[in-house]
């Protein structure tokens, strides 16, 4: 390897540098030998000591070479700038930038990509815009490059229709460009948006990369869009290698996708599991309703895989909570603490809270969260524990959880409708009273509940009572048949799910057109027998609903999984995975 023209007397030292690599020591021999020979002149010579310094992780080194050159030119700085930022250097990379203007250098593409990319690590996006401003002077602002690194800085801070405009002026899309805003979309809850600018992508010829699929399995993950996630899967299957961090995507799609036949393959198929994976494969299991398969994968893990981690113990506990296995769930909290001297964390101590309420062991719970050492129970704590004593209608420990739930979040309306029920279901109607008019007072409102389906490649949303679809009479005609078939077989609505202050039979017709009932009666007309019906619910499945999708199983003799909130429901034969606990 030659070194930018380097002069034939320097290439001694300069192959020396080479074989120094991130070894301090031998990088100050260098140094020295480059003053004692005269040679402090050579920017090629110095360049690569400096950037060989910032890469063995000697940074207050590298400025103190760099600050005592006395002309360094646009080359070095560019190096420097770009092997700051490679080595995660970012306030370091500023700090060069800062100093190449100081001294007027010429500027690249390479040293503005670099900078920009060190914004975006820092989130620093008042920077990063002053940045934008001079790459536009300096000329720079249609490089390909540079409006890549544009891109993917926006989108990291949440300036995503920055992103776009940046994005839609490149001549020439380059593919780290699609990836960055597929990528922004994707991590910024905007799945939707990331899944039709992969679309574009595909059309417009570009090639994918591991990259792009591992943010598209992403974004079909949270929309449950189960048909473009197996198109990605055999799309992988003929043109890439599947490495860890594919396969785990593929796990958490079909997972989070409510196929866990498949997720289990993908994880089979791998010659090596490593940690990431063998959680992946157990968080499948428990959000699913397979709390007892999630635990023989955990004792798997223990017995041939690696040790569990953290973010491990947090999947073995909440599938534990979700399938109501008690004993196997403190047997595990125990084990992380005492075997693998892991510290519990906020996340534990939630699941840990969420396992005992929703066991009936209210008491326990709320001792745990008393137990707590040096952790303040959060938000998520007292939900789980308001959230069980709504399910077993405890209403002192309920209103205990609420007060020190709406001090810590006094803005958020669902916990205003979680107490409301709780004193519903007490029959303290004065006091559900009173929390409406504070929920009026403060002008907070519960949040919409909807319901989506994909048909035909095609994805349907449906709110209550929704009458905006064409086929609308067909759809609320086939419901109400369903209905009636169901009672006939002995279902009987749960009123206790809506509001209280409703005549029965209003209630009655409120529980009836909730938007998952809706979005299945349409599913049913539109699919054929034996098809799988999948149906996504922003907010938690209602017992009516729950009640009534276990009967439209058996009238249908179809197989229906539905996710909500928190989990997967998978229905056959009048028979939900979730053993009605959840």
């Amino acid at each position: 390897m030659v070194y930018r023209n380097a002069p034939q007397q320097h290439l001694s030292l300069y192959q020396f540098l080479l074989l120094a690599g991130r070894r301090i020591k031998p990088l100050q021999q260098v140094h020295a030998q480059i003053i004692l020979s005269g040679k402090t002149s050579s920017l090629p010579l110095l360049t690569k000591l400096i950037t060989s310094a910032c890469a063995a992780e000697a940074i207050i080194y590298t400025r103190q070479l760099l600050f005592s050159i006395p002309n360094p030119d646009s080359f070095l700085f560019s190096s420097l700038i770009k092997t700051s930022t490679k080595h995660n250097y970012p306030v370091d990379s500023l700090i060069f930038y800062r100093h190449m203007l100081v001294c007027n250098a010429e500027w690249s593409n390479h040293a503005f990509t670099a900078v920009i990319k060190a914004c975006a690590n820092l989130s620093a996006l008042g920077l990063g815009r002053i940045i934008h401003c001079h790459v536009i002077v300096s000329g720079y602002g249609v490089d390909l490059f540079v409006q890549a690194a544009l891109v993917s800085f926006y989108s990291k801070c949440n300036e995503l229709g920055v992103a776009q405009k940046v994005f839609d002026e490149m001549p020439q899309r380059t593919l780290v460009a699609w990836n960055s805003m597929i990528s922004g979309y994707e991590q910024n809850g905007l799945a939707d948006k990331a899944i039709t600018l992969f679309y574009k992508m595909r059309d417009s010829g570009v090639e994918f990369d591991s990259v792009t699929l591992v943010s598209v399995l992403s974004a079909c993950s949270q929309l449950g869009d189960l048909s473009l996630g197996c198109w990605i899967h055999e799309y992988i299957r003929s043109n890439l290698h599947v490495n860890t961090t594919i396969a785990t995507s593929l796990i958490n799609m079909y997972g989070r996708c409510g196929d866990v036949i498949k997720a289990r393959e993908v994880f089979n198929s791998l010659n090596q599991q490593n940690v990431v994976t063998w959680t992946s494969m157990i968080s499948t299991y428990g959000m699913n309703g397979y709390g007892k398969k999630a635990m023989e994968i955990f004792h798997l893990m223990k017995l041939h895989g690696p040790p569990p981690n953290s973010i491990t113990f947090i999947a073995v506990l909440s599938a534990c909570a979700h399938g109501g296995l008690v004993s196997e769930g403190q047997l595990a909290y125990t084990s992380m603490i005492q075997d693998y001297k892991l510290v519990p964390k906020m996340e534990h101590h939630v699941s840990m809270v969420d396992m005992l309420g929703r066991a009936g062991l209210l008491n326990k719970a709320y001792q745990h969260i008393q137990d707590m050492n040096h952790v303040k129970p959060g938000a998520a704590i007292w939900t789980a524990m308001l959230g069980a004593c709504k399910m077993h209608k405890n209403v002192n420990l309920g209103v205990i959880a609420a007060d020190n739930l709406l001090a810590i979040e006094p803005q958020h309306p669902g916990h205003y409708v979680l107490i409301s029920n709780i004193y519903a279901m007490a029959g303290q109607m004065d006091r559900v009273e009173m929390i409406r008019n504070v929920m009026i007072r403060k002008g907070l409102k519960k949040q919409v509940g909807y319901a989506t389906i994909e048909v035909d490649h095609k994805t349907y949303l449906f709110t209550m009572g929704d009458k905006s679809h064409p086929e609308t009479v067909a759809i609320y005609r086939y419901l109400d048949e369903l209905m009636e078939r169901c009672r006939e077989v002995g279902y009987t609505p749960a009123s206790e799910s809506v509001m209280h202050e409703l005549e029965e039979e209003e209630r009655v017709y409120a529980l009836r057109y909730h938007s998952e009932k809706i979005a299945l009666a349409f599913g049913l007309l539109k699919t054929g027998h034996g098809s799988i019906i999948r149906i996504v619910k922003n907010l938690r499945v209602c017992e009516d609903c729950h009640i009534a999708i276990k009967f439209i199983s058996v009238v249908t003799k179809r197989k229906i999984v539905v996710r909500d909130k928190l989990r997967f429901h998978h229905f056959e034969n009048g028979i939900c995975s979730c053993l009605d606990y959840w």
